[in-house]
């Protein structure tokens, strides 16, 4: 069995992977994550995409329309960098995504499993299901091919 293929957000590779620009307009519910202090301060979080990632007290947590239940957690800066308000719980990504597919590190392999050092986590996947993206401060993430198809466009 082949090794997996672990990414952080410093790694050299990513310097010479050809990412490319994508735009996305789908409107998506947000709700920040505000414990109480004597309340647990982080909260994991199951994404729809099977990884678990961590929400610390100030993070938003993004869920598509139609699945409020199904969130991710975002950086409060990042956030604020990289999202727009459209109404009171409701955003939209106003800044380009870029995004390479994984197969493009595995030489193709659709099968092989790459690990993913996120901010809010390690994601382990499988890279023909998932791009690699990366955001306005350098941070990588994993994109899930089935978000690619249904709310992105290429912004060439």
């Amino acid at each position: 069995m082949t090794e997996p293929i672990v990414l952080t957000a410093d790694d050299p590779i990513l310097k010479s992977l050809n990412f490319k620009p994508y735009r996305n307009m789908t409107q998506r519910r947000v709700v920040p994550f505000s414990p109480a202090d004597d309340e647990p301060q982080t909260l994991e979080v199951a994404t729809p995409w099977g990884a678990k990632l961590t929400a610390k007290k100030g993070d938003l947590l993004v869920s598509e329309l139609n699945a409020p239940d199904d969130a991710w957690p975002v950086d409060a800066q990042i956030f604020d960098e990289t999202y727009l308000m459209v109404n009171p719980g409701y955003c939209i990504k106003r800044t380009l995504t870029w995004l390479v597919e994984l197969t493009e590190i595995t030489g193709g392999d659709e099968e092989r499993t790459v690990i993913v050092h996120s901010l809010e986590g390690v994601e382990t996947v499988k890279a023909g299901d998932f791009f690699l993206a990366k955001g306005v401060k350098g941070e990588i993430w994993a994109f899930p091919k089935g978000k690619v198809v249904e709310s992105l466009k290429p912004a060439e």
